[in-house]
C-alpha cells in the first residue's frame, strides 16, 4: 500500500501549496522514495488549456501531452519526475466521467450523488497515480482554500480515504496564513478558524504549516498546537524565502521530512541527501554576473503566465554564474510605438509563446531588432512564427507576410493552420500536444546545443511553418535545423550568421531543470554574456562584482 499526504490551504489562497507539496516531494524523494504527484483543482474546466492566462497563468504541458495546472512545472522542477496527464484532477473531469457512467448504466440505476459517486470517482483517480506512476508515496495538492463550496467534494473525498486505506497511511498536511496585523503582531486566530473549519468536515489535520514574513517562534508554535490539537513539533515554520528554491531546505531543516517519514512509517526510507539541492541553491547566491534577459509578451502584468521560460532562463544563467534580471516588456507598448527603448541594453531577447493578435506586431518588432542589432534572441512557439514573419516581410518587401492566426486573408501565409487541424470544432485538448520527435541538423546551433541527433520535445500549438517559403527564407540566411522525422515540420529555424538566433516550435521550457537547465538555453545565456561583453559591459559587471559582499 503506497502512502498519502494531502496538502490543503486555509486563511487565504496565494499562500504557496504548490511550491510547499513540491519541495515535500523534493525532501522524500531525497530519502530514496519513488514520489508521485497530483494537483486536485476545484474547477469545472476540463483544464486549463481554454482559460486565460489572466485567469490562470501558464499552462503546462506533459510529455503525455496534457494541459496541465502550473504547479505540475514545479513538481517536475523539484522533484525531477515527469508526471502525467493523471496528475492534475479538475472538477470537469470528475464529472465528465461520472456523467458519461450514468448514461452507459453503470451505476444499476442508482441516483447519482456527490456522495459516494463523485467522490468515489475522486479517491479512483487518487488511486490511479499511484498505480500509473508506481509510486511509494503520493503528495497530493488540494486547490482552493478550506470554506470553498467548490472544494467541498474534495476535501470530503479525501476525509473518506484515510478510513480506506488505513490511518497509518494517511498523512494530512494543512497550511495557513498568520498575518501580521498594524501593532506588529503575528496573530493565530485564522489559524485556527481555518482548522475549526477543516475539523467540522472531519478532516483533523496531522501537520500545520504556518506562512508569515519571518520565522515564528515556540510560543505562537504552541499556542498554534494547543488551540488546533497538533503536537507542537508538528507546527511548521514556514517564513519568505530568498528564493523558491530555498523552500525545500527550510522544511528539511524544520523537520518536516522527518515527520512524514515517522508519523507514515516509511520504513524504506534512507537519510536525506540533498548535496545537489545545496549545490544548487549554493549557485544561485553565488550567482554574480549581472544580465538583463528582455521578456517580450502579451501578459506581463501577470508574470505567472511565463512562469516556465522565467524558471528556464533563470536556470541557465545561475549555471553561468550569472545574477540574472528578467525585464519583462509589454509587446503591446512596442506595438503602438516607434520607440524601441525598453529592448535597448538588453544581454538578449525571449520571444515566448501565446495565442491572438493582441500584442503580435510587438513581438515582430522585437524580432527585428534582435536580428537587425545582432543582440542574441530565442524565439519560442509563437515567438519563433514572430521570427519567421519578420524576415519573410523583409525579403518580400511587404508587411503583408502574416500568420492565418492573425490574418486569415493574408497574401503570404508564412506560418497556417496545421493540415490535422483544419477540420477541428471543439478548442479544449486538440492542439498538437506532447512530446514529439525533432531530427537536427549536424553542425547547426541546435544540434551543438543538444549534441545529439534526435531530440524529443514538447509541443502546444495549431499553426505551423508553410514549407511554401523555404527556399525564400533559405536565401535570405534562415536554416531550417530541426524536423519532423519525415521531414514535413519545421521544427527549429536559426540564422547561423549572427551570435544566436534560434526559434523553436516547441516549448523547450518545459523540460528546464534547476540542477539541469536546458541545452537551448544554456546556449542562449552563452551568447547572451559574450555580448555583453563584448558591448563593454562586462567591465560595468565586473565593478559591480567588487561592490557586491562575499557570502
Amino acid at each position: 500500500m503506497p502512502k498519502f499526504v494531502f496538502v490543503t490551504g486555509g486563511v487565504t489562497s496565494s499562500l504557496g501549496k504548490g511550491i510547499t507539496a513540491a519541495s515535500l516531494g523534493r525532501i522524500l524523494a531525497a530519502r530514496g522514495l519513488a514520489v508521485a504527484s497530483l494537483k486536485m483543482d476545484p474547477y469545472l474546466n476540463v483544464d486549463p488549456g481554454t482559460m486565460s492566462p489572466y485567469q490562470h497563468g501558464e499552462v503546462f504541458v506533459t510529455e503525455d501531452g496534457a494541459e496541465t495546472d502550473l504547479d505540475l512545472g514545479h513538481y517536475e522542477r523539484f522533484i525531477d519526475r515527469n508526471v502525467t496527464r493523471a496528475s492534475n484532477l479538475t472538477t470537469g473531469q470528475i464529472y465528465n466521467s461520472v456523467i458519461a457512467k450514468e448514461r452507459r448504466g453503470d451505476y444499476l440505476g442508482a441516483t447519482v450523488q456527490v456522495i459516494p459517486h463523485v467522490t468515489n470517482e475522486i479517491k479512483e483517480r487518487i488511486h490511479r497515480v499511484a498505480r500509473e506512476q508506481q509510486a511509494e508515496i503520493v503528495v497530493v495538492e488540494v486547490g482552493g482554500t478550506v470554506g470553498d463550496i467548490e472544494s467541498l467534494p474534495y476535501l470530503e473525498a479525501i476525509r473518506q480515504f484515510r478510513n480506506d486505506v488505513g490511518k497509518q497511511n494517511v498523512l494530512y498536511i494543512h497550511l495557513t496564513l498568520l498575518p501580521r496585523v498594524a501593532t506588529g503582531e503575528l496573530k493565530t486566530k485564522p489559524t485556527q478558524h481555518s482548522v475549526r473549519d477543516l475539523r467540522a468536515i472531519g478532516i483533523q489535520p496531522d501537520v500545520v504549516i504556518a506562512r508569515a514574513d519571518e520565522p515564528i517562534d515556540d510560543d505562537l508554535r504552541e499556542k498554534i498546537a494547543l488551540f488546533c490539537d497538533v503536537k507542537a513539533d508538528n507546527v511548521i515554520s514556514e517564513p519568505d524565502a530568498w528564493s523558491i528554491y530555498g523552500v525545500p531546505l527550510m522544511l528539511e531543516d524544520a523537520g518536516l521530512g522527518k515527520i512524514v517519514v515517522e508519523e507514515l512509517g516509511l520504513s524504506g526510507a534512507r537519510e536525506p541527501d540533498l548535496s545537489e539541492w545545496k549545490a544548487l541553491t549554493e549557485r544561485i547566491r553565488g550567482a554574480r554576473i549581472p544580465l538583463t534577459i528582455g521578456l517580450v509578451g502579451k501578459y506581463i502584468e501577470l508574470p505567472d503566465a511565463y512562469l516556465s521560460v522565467a524558471e528556464a532562463v533563470r536556470h541557465a544563467a545561475w549555471a553561468a554564474g550569472c545574477d540574472v534580471k528578467v525585464q519583462w516588456i509589454d509587446s503591446e507598448h512596442l506595438e503602438r510605438s516607434d520607440d524601441v527603448e525598453p529592448l535597448v541594453g538588453l544581454d538578449g531577447i525571449v520571444v515566448p509563446g501565446g495565442f491572438g493578435y493582441r500584442g503580435i506586431e510587438g513581438k515582430v518588432k522585437a524580432s527585428r531588432f534582435g536580428r537587425e542589432r545582432r543582440v542574441p534572441t530565442l524565439g519560442l512557439c509563437m515567438g519563433m512564427q514572430c521570427m519567421v514573419i519578420e524576415l519573410a516581410r523583409t525579403a518580400l518587401g511587404t508587411n503583408d507576410a502574416n500568420s492565418t492566426e492573425f490574418d486569415a486573408f493574408t497574401p503570404h501565409p508564412v506560418i497556417d493552420l496545421l493540415p490535422e487541424q483544419r477540420d477541428v470544432g471543439d478548442k479544449g485538448g486538440t492542439m498538437r500536444l506532447g512530446s514529439y520527435p525533432c531530427v537536427l541538423e549536424p553542425g547547426s546551433v541546435a544540434a551543438r546545443s543538444y549534441g545529439q541527433p534526435i531530440v524529443l520535445e514538447r509541443h502546444r500549438h495549431r499553426f505551423e511553418f508553410n514549407n511554401a517559403y523555404r527556399d525564400l527564407l533559405q536565401s535570405h540566411g534562415m536554416r531550417f535545423t530541426g524536423l519532423s522525422p519525415d521531414g514535413r515540420l519545421v521544427e527549429i529555424a536559426e540564422i547561423p550568421d549572427h551570435p544566436f538566433y534560434l526559434g523553436t516550435q516547441y516549448h523547450p521550457e518545459f523540460k528546464s531543470r534547476p540542477n539541469r537547465p536546458h541545452p537551448l538555453f544554456i546556449s542562449f545565456i552563452d551568447a547572451a554574456v559574450s555580448f555583453a561583453r563584448s558591448n563593454g559591459r562586462a567591465a560595468e559587471a565586473a565593478s559591480r562584482l567588487q561592490e557586491l559582499p562575499t557570502l
